[in-house]
């Protein structure tokens, strides 16, 4: 599988990290980045949770977009 840019393995890696923030870091072997992704989105999800007291959870979405772009940007040994 190619690596860097718009290789397919970076594609579906930001595919998962759009459902869950931090899996596609996770395929790429990003173990800490995953990690941090993820607690992000958990706490995201808790303030707007706590903001807007409902289950819309927008703040997991924000964040989730943004570790969907990471993920898609991510170019090994750069």
């Amino acid at each position: 599988m190619a690596n860097g840019q718009g290789s397919a393995g970076n594609v579906i890696a930001a595919l998962c990290s759009f459902f869950v923030p931090g899996l596609g870091q996770l395929i790429q072997g990003r173990l800490l980045s995953a990690i941090g992704w993820f607690l992000v989105a958990c706490i995201a999800f808790a303030i707007t949770w706590v903001v807007t007291l409902s289950t819309l959870p927008f703040g997991w979405f924000i964040v989730s977009v943004f570790a969907c772009i990471n993920a898609a940007m991510y170019r090994p040994g750069v």
